[in-house]
């Protein structure tokens, strides 16, 4: 449907009376803001007919640039006199847009937004996350009991200008238990959690000393870096139909680890990553750390155009560059002009470009090294028609985007992959700090202050709190982009600190809890799932870095002609972390992609929380989960005494770090002899029940374990245990 405005008629059908009344509904009201209310319209109704895209744009019109929209569209001042005012409002079919076909209709607020921003002259801005990053002061609220540090100021001035009061502080047992499993992914041993509640009643700096001190372990390396291989792609096989298992790949995660531990600056764990190979002298840390650029699938079978397969394995290593640093949607522009964003066909391949010279090593001198730059016969990049490797159009040159701040350069010379590094970690790239912190506020409340963390272009969502990611923004470069600086400050801020109760005064206004007046209460991820079963059982292994494991898998899942055996890992292998699960692109682990592990085909950003019933019947029945509630019975039988409440009163602990309400005893403890008189009477096989440990157990124990093994699936299976509150 075309807006028809080569020849702009009368709209017959709308009355004089409508259009005063439209008009009467913007008398008085504000000024609508076009980054955070009007463009979003524009982006979602209109850009993909009338955007940036000259090949898909209808009727001449665009509506991305305020030049064109006001030639013949828009007439800043008076909606009435508009032509694109009069299609938005009008009853005829034929004229009305968006167009009655279209999914994408507007509301009656939308248009309001719409009226009003005509009528207070249509003005236009640079798209919001294309604005140089600004340090906002502090802002002031009318109270300030509870504020730690700034982020509760800024949280708590929308709160105050919606009329709602934060939540109170969670009890100390839920804070060790959310603050430990966000830094390490492991849940918190009795002991630390008793500890912690002296330390809590006693001390003001308790809270502030528990987070130093998981910061400092080893496994805070392990949680974040498992958030970061799921940008990386990483996998420890090629993928594609003969899926051959990469047995160096793990190199790469070993640095991510180590490299996150030490809290290596994100400047520098950005520019070794993209160009560590040509950092002078570089070492062998480096030489692994290009490993990014190399856990993408990689199609080696036979018949493949290898020129076909370079293409598509570079044109990854683009869009997941740009989605990783940028937040922006650089594939779309793969074939033709972004349809919404201001990014052209020529700039995808100019970008493509830096890495156009990277030559994969087949067989490189060490094992960590992965990648070389091709110094002599270097080829020349091209801007591919249609997406399509084989049509080559103009020349380019490698070059950053035209939309952003231009890279700065001393040197005549053709610009490399090192100096791309260097100009996304630029303090004036308005994109990469405040889309790394805002990766990180997503892994603290479930959803980024931009809901939308891959996209932080015209499509994408506008921030809740604009103003607070700018200032974490600054706050990150001006500490020396220190990740762990970063997460103690949210970590300990009032708002992280909230209870996560639900509450009914917000439930109508702010559904999805923006405002965040509460804590979100999250499903844990697979691999923290997995751990902590590992824990509360006394299974886990704590052995940090290393080769990939195969633990074990239900059924016959690998026996179907693949090029890896899956051979069971022995002793302590067997029960190490999640992320060290071997992970084969074409079969996923059952478990792990049960509850929502990325399939590593592509740079994943944000994971999905499904809520399925394969969920609950993995719970009961996969392997490991069945072996972790044998242990745990058998870890209870050890260390209590023979009192059926201790016992079950150590079950709570080492599941829910607390103690059993006097109901949950009582229903409990009535389970437990249900149970009992079902094994006595020979319902349930005791040493069935103990199939991984009954050579563990003493004959005169053995009924008890079993029973103490139904108790124990019953905790494990807990919404209080699979969730983080």
């Amino acid at each position: 449907m075309l807006y028809g405005l080569n020849a702009l008629s009368p709209i017959k059908t709308l009355t004089l009376i409508s259009l005063s009344a439209w008009t009467g509904v913007a008398m008085g009201a504000a000024k609508p803001d076009f980054n955070h209310e009007i463009r979003p319209i524009l982006a979602s109704k209109c850009y993909a007919c009338h955007g940036p895209d000259e090949d898909k744009r209808e009727a001449g019109l665009r509506l991305d640039v305020r030049e064109e929209a006001v030639k013949e569209a828009i007439v800043p001042g008076f909606p009435e006199k508009s032509e694109f005012w009069h299609r938005l409002v009008t009853t005829d079919k034929d004229d009305i847009m968006p167009p009655p076909s279209s999914p994408k209709q507007l509301t009656e607020k939308e248009r309001d937004l719409l009226n009003r921003w005509i009528k207070a002259g249509a003005e236009y801005q640079q798209h919001w996350s294309f604005l140089p990053v600004k340090n906002h002061p502090l802002p002031k609220v009318g109270n300030a009991v509870g504020v730690r540090n700034g982020i509760d100021l800024f949280i708590r001035q929308k709160l105050e200008k919606n009329g709602f009061p934060p939540s109170a502080e969670a009890d100390p047992i839920t804070l060790i238990r959310r603050v430990s499993l966000d830094i390490t992914g492991l849940p918190p041993t009795p002991e630390e959690v008793a500890a912690f509640t002296r330390e809590f009643e006693s001390s003001p700096r308790a809270y502030d000393q528990l987070v130093d001190r998981l910061l400092a372990s080893p496994h805070y390396g392990e949680r974040w870096g498992r958030h970061w291989l799921d940008l990386a792609r990483y996998a420890d096989s090629e993928g594609f139909l003969g899926d051959k298992v990469r047995p160096n790949a793990y190199h790469f995660r070993d640095w991510v680890i180590e490299s996150i531990n030490h809290d290596l600056p994100f400047d520098q764990f950005t520019i070794e990553q993209i160009a560590g190979d040509l950092l002078p002298e570089a070492q062998v840390p480096q030489l692994q750390a290009v490993g990014f650029h190399r856990n993408a699938a990689l199609n080696t079978e036979a018949g493949v155009d290898k020129e076909e397969a370079r293409f598509q394995n570079l044109a990854d290593r683009v869009n997941t560059t740009s989605r990783v640093w940028m937040g922006l949607t650089l594939g779309c522009a793969q074939c033709h002009t972004h349809k919404y964003d201001p990014i052209t066909i020529r700039d995808y391949y100019s970008f493509y470009a830096y890495f156009n010279n990277t030559q994969d090593l087949a067989e490189p001198k060490t094992k960590a090294q992965t990648l070389a730059e091709v110094t002599e016969n270097r080829r020349q990049a091209y801007v591919h028609l249609a997406g399509d490797y084989a049509r080559r159009g103009p020349d380019v040159i490698p070059a950053t985007l035209s939309a952003l701040p231009k890279l700065k350069t001393t040197s005549d010379a053709e610009q490399t992959r090192l100096d791309l590094a260097k100009w996304l970690v630029s303090p004036q790239h308005p994109l990469t700090s405040r889309v790394a912190v805002n990766q990180v506020w997503s892994k603290l409340f479930g959803t980024g202050i931009v809901s939308t963390p891959d996209d932080f272009g015209t499509s994408g969502e506008s921030p809740s709190h604009p103003e607070l990611l700018d200032w974490l923004a600054i706050h990150f470069m001006k500490n020396g982009w220190s990740r762990k600086e970063l997460i103690r400050l949210i970590v300990t801020s009032a708002t992280y600190r909230q209870s996560s109760l639900h509450r009914d005064d917000i439930l109508e206004t702010d559904p999805l809890n923006r405002l965040l007046s509460r804590q979100n209460r999250l499903r844990l991820e697979a691999e923290v799932l997995r751990d902590s079963f590992l824990t509360a059982s006394g299974l886990l292994s704590r052995n940090i870095g290393g080769p990939s494991i195969k633990p074990p898998l239900p059924g016959d899942v690998f026996d179907v002609g693949r090029s890896v055996k899956w051979e069971l890992s022995e002793g302590n292998d067997r029960y190490r972390r999640g992320l060290y699960i071997l992970t084969m692109r074409s079969i996923l682990y059952p478990m792990l992609t049960t509850f929502d592990a990325p399939d590593a085909s592509e740079a994943c950003v944000k994971r999905d929380r499904s809520n399925t019933p394969l969920q609950a019947l993995t719970l009961m029945n996969d392997p490991v989960f069945v072996e972790a509630a044998q242990a745990l019975a058998l870890r209870v039988i050890q260390e209590s005494p023979r009192n059926t409440a201790a016992r079950l009163n150590t079950l709570f602990h080492r599941c829910l770090s607390r103690h059993p309400r006097p109901e949950e005893t009582q229903r409990l403890l009535a389970f437990h002899a249900e149970q009992k008189a079902r094994v006595k009477k020979g319902g349930a096989d005791s040493l069935q029940v103990l199939s991984f440990f009954k050579d563990q157990v003493p004959q005169k124990d053995a009924q008890e374990t079993a029973v103490l093994v139904a108790l124990a699936r019953v905790l494990l299976n807990l919404d209080e245990f699979i969730n983080r509150e």
